[in-house]
């Protein structure tokens, strides 16, 4: 493969729905532009860009995949991106290094869930789009319907390029509205040929309103356009490109990925309507250590700085670090400084990856795509960059975990190997949480659903040979006091020679402020001051154990009142275990209860959701603390709900809303559990204790 320079780079990602066809895009893609020799198929598991044991297995791409593509002197990075939504923290990564985006659309269902969540995102970051409308081959395709939709759902400025021609079976290609000629596919070339007559008036008027748009970019253009003055083909491509980057017209196309009629029209399209990364401005970073921001562009004539958007564990190869060179240049042999550890390395290896191929290269320059093996302390986020001109650029942000599962390997013989197997997938993947629960004693794996936790379970079996069970998460609860008591703590035993003696009265009050205080209110020398170590102490141990059901006891304030001490037996221990005695005395009266954890949810939903959702909240013992408009049609709702009601909401959030309603959540505080619950609480911990 050449050396190609940022005036001649794209990167662009392909984003959808699951199942909306991107994977066979992209294979479609890399064998029209001649990069691979034959193309393969999902259903055949032979496809370049989904080649993990987990993503043949769901047939659906469940990590991005980089594909170079070179097509008329350009280079063209194709991203493909996975399709499940709970995967946006890969995406949320893979989105740092795209340029330009490519929708998929399933003409038979049209705007789906999943694409119009990745709509929001291209949005969010600006990027350049081009939706391609998929599998018009299929029965029952109404592509006008189709086009409203997404006027409707994705905005006014998409511009259809193309009419189909032909309908199901029969679908061979399109009229092309800016060339005004007829591309029909016949499995090997595209044939241009003349528009059918019966579609010319239809193709005349989206035509003239999509030269309007064109007009509208240049004030050249729209000078000329309405002097009445005819605009040339290179002034309408010329002003497409600039309305494309920047979104003021959204292309649509349509197609057939499997039968490979539009990505030949798809890829021209990217070259000519789509920035080059010379044309646009990447992140700004800032200095090593400091919040000076240092300027950046796509060149090679600047220092070397990158930034590591994805990380491979490879059985054999070891660690692969995929990232997008920034400004300067990288070569085989180059020391570069990485953030993450503050030291240089040496790049030894420095490779393209298509799919999970190497390609070896000596030199790859600023806008462009590579990969590099066994980089030491490189990993997902990492900037790189020259050690005199050391930068950091922002880290991606995805979202924080929604569901929660505890694992244990089958084999307890492989406790350590699990360890070690974890650590290297966090690295693959930052975005899943890895978490002790010491009380509990489970091991919590954190993610955004089902999909996305069972695809670290399968990787963990696939790639490491350890398998994982799963069970639910254990809600870690807590004990406190409702009243204040006062009790004695006696602890005597004396049988000749050293014995014990401590005895301690004690109040013990409920407080809001803090999970725990001691003081001390003796007069006269009852207890000796250097017992009171003791005293608290004990207290202290005895807390970690309540007198329900054995949780963590908070929100209590021991106040040693008066005792007793033996000049000869009393000792630390004596008063520790006077304390214990004490407390456990005074929850005869203190009104012991259990508190559970209480998170704030934020719930984006759409507004024919509300009900459903405010109704489920309520069930859920929530209190709703307040709604406010999100985006386009959506709500946010704002509650407080138990996390013992929320262990599976990502799952009956997604039923509810038919997959459109996200959440997020985060601990605030405990509180007293209801009275009629607790029973079953204590039930179920004295039942795990005695399976133990």
């Amino acid at each position: 493969m050449k050396e190609y320079t940022a005036e001649s780079i794209k990167n662009v990602i392909l984003l959808g729905h699951l199942g909306s066809g991107k994977t066979s895009l992209a294979e479609s893609l890399a064998a029209t532009a001649g990069a691979i020799e034959k193309k393969g198929e999902v259903e055949k598991k032979s496809t370049v860009s989904d080649f993990t044991p987990e993503e043949q297995a769901k047939l659906s791409s469940l990590s991005t995949s980089v594909l170079p593509l070179e097509f008329k002197n350009w280079k063209v990075n194709i991203l493909d991106a996975p399709g499940a939504d709970e995967m946006i923290g890969d995406i949320t990564y893979a989105l740092k290094a795209a340029s330009a985006a490519v929708l998929v659309l399933d003409a038979t269902k049209g705007i789906e869930v999943g694409a119009e969540k990745m709509w929001k995102e291209i949005r969010a970051r600006n990027l350049p789009a081009i939706i391609f409308v998929n599998k018009m081959d299929k029965e029952n395709v109404k592509f006008d319907n189709v086009l409203q939709q997404i006027k409707d759902r994705l905005g006014k400025q998409a511009v259809p390029f193309c009419l189909p021609i032909g309908k199901s079976d029969e679908f061979s290609g399109f009229a092309d509205i800016i060339e005004l000629k007829a591309r029909i596919y016949d499995g090997n070339a595209c044939i241009d040929g003349d528009i059918y007559p019966d579609k010319m008036d239809r193709v005349l008027e989206l035509r003239q309103e999509l030269i309007e748009t064109v007009a509208g970019s240049d004030e050249e253009l729209l000078e000329k356009y309405f002097g009445g003055e005819e605009l040339t083909m290179e002034e309408i491509k010329r002003g497409l490109h600039l309305s494309v980057k920047n979104g003021e017209a959204i292309p649509v196309m349509v197609g057939s990925a499997t039968k490979d009629v539009g990505p030949l029209t798809l890829l021209h399209m990217i070259r000519e309507y789509f920035p080059a990364q010379s044309e646009i401005a990447p992140e700004q970073p800032t200095k090593v250590d400091s919040d000076e921001v240092c300027k950046k562009t796509y060149s090679d004539n600047e220092p070397f700085s990158a930034y590591i958007f994805k990380t491979l564990i490879d059985p054999f190869v070891g660690t692969i670090n995929i990232m997008k060179i920034i400004s300067g240049t990288l070569k085989k042999d180059q020391e570069v400084y990485l953030s993450s550890i503050k030291d240089t390395v040496k790049v030894n290896q420095l490779f393209l990856l298509m799919g999970k191929h190497q390609i070896p290269v000596e030199t790859v320059h600023a806008g462009d795509i590579c990969a590099v093996a066994k980089l030491e302390g490189g990993a997902t986020g990492v900037s790189l960059s020259e050690k005199k001109n050391a930068v950091v650029f922002p880290a991606a942000t995805p979202p924080s975990p929604t569901m929660y599962l505890a694992v244990h390997p089958k084999n307890k013989a492989d406790e350590d190997k699990m360890s070690n197997a974890l650590s290297k997938l966090h690295l693959e993947d930052p975005t899943f949480e890895i978490r002790r629960n010491k009380e509990t004693s489970q091991l919590l794996l954190g993610g955004q659903g089902s999909i996305h936790l069972g695809y670290v379970i399968d990787k963990m079996k696939n790639m490491f040979k350890v398998d994982l069970e799963s069970d639910e998460q254990q809600i870690v609860y807590r004990e406190t006091i409702k009243a204040t008591a006062t009790a004695d703590g006696r602890y005597i035993k004396q049988s000749g020679g050293s014995g014990y003696y401590g005895v301690v009265v004690m109040r013990f009050e409920p407080i809001h402020d803090k999970d725990y205080e001691f003081t001390e209110e003796v007069f006269g020398g009852a207890v000796p001051r250097n017992y009171f170590p003791a005293v608290d102490k004990g207290l202290q141990e005895t807390l970690e154990h309540g007198t329900l059901a054995g949780f963590p006891v908070i929100g209590v304030r021991g106040v040693l009142t008066d005792g007793k001490y033996h000049p000869v037996d009393s000792n630390e221990l004596a008063f520790k275990m006077a304390a214990s005695l004490a407390f456990k005395e005074a929850c005869k009266t203190a009104k012991p209860t259990i508190l559970e954890p209480i998170h704030k949810i934020v719930v984006t939903v759409k507004d024919e959701y509300m009900g459903d959702v405010l109704g489920d909240v309520n069930k859920r013992r929530g209190r709703v603390m307040g709604m406010e408009p999100a985006e386009d049609g959506y709500q946010k709702i704002v509650a407080e709900v138990p996390e013992a009601e929320i262990t599976k909401y990502t799952i009956d959030l997604k039923a509810m809303t038919q997959g459109s309603g996200t959440f997020t959540r985060e601990f605030l505080r405990y509180e007293e559990v209801p009275g009629n619950l607790i029973p079953k609480i204590i039930e179920e911990h004295k039942q795990r204790e005695e399976n133990k």
